[in-house]
């Protein structure tokens, strides 16, 4: 979602998270969720050892946490800011009411947790149908300008982004290995240049 609609932005309040600062934290309850108007979000859980494993990052047009806030649940993961970042806070209790009297807010926050629904599925089914291959040069295209040739910045550790795949970092080195070979792309430490993204893309049709 690109904008948020004014009368949204109302029912919430702006605040801004320096950072390193909490979002919310892990088994915290969920009595708010978060828009993103700036910045980044990070969102890690701890392993059995204590050590962070990021999920995903979040950025400027995203919402955040708003699925388990909706449900009354607790927060499973910790959120915190990357870099600075002003987030618009909604508090479920004034939200609900706001929603029980106003048709076009209860709209609003039904589609935006069924897009959810369907981003999720997408997910699922990309994980389980698509090669790690594939959901590479998925995952890239996402971040791709569109044009003929572009680069990516990642912004998460490769281990990371090998979780995020579904996969091991030892199987993401030797995809990106191979494709840099077959001059697919160029792998500069976190840049990656992709040397003709039509190229890409027809490896998703096949």
């Amino acid at each position: 979602m690109d904008s948020l609609p004014e009368k949204i932005k109302k029912l919430g309040a702006l605040k801004r998270h320096p950072g390193g600062a909490f979002v919310f934290q892990a088994e915290e309850k969920a009595e708010r969720f978060f828009y993103v108007q700036s910045g980044q979000i990070r969102v890690y859980k701890l392993d059995e050892r204590g050590r962070e494993l990021e999920v995903t990052r979040v950025g400027a047009g995203d919402f955040l946490g708003e699925a388990i806030a909706f449900v009354g649940g607790r927060f499973p993961f910790f959120a915190q800011a990357a870099r600075d970042s002003d987030l618009i806070v909604f508090e479920m209790r004034p939200l609900v009411r706001a929603a029980e009297t106003d048709l076009a807010v209860a709209r609003f926050f039904i589609e935006l947790l069924a897009r959810k629904c369907i981003i999720l599925s997408g997910r699922l089914e990309s994980l389980g149908l698509r090669t790690v291959r594939q959901r590479l040069i998925q995952y890239l295209l996402s971040r791709c300008s569109g044009g003929r040739r572009c680069v990516v910045d990642l912004e998460i550790k490769k281990g990371e982004l090998a979780r995020l795949l579904g996969t091991i970092s030892e199987t993401l080195s030797r995809n990106l290995g191979q494709m840099q070979e077959e001059g697919l792309i160029e792998v500069r430490g976190a840049k990656i240049t992709i040397k003709d993204c039509a190229r890409l893309r027809q490896e998703l049709l096949l």
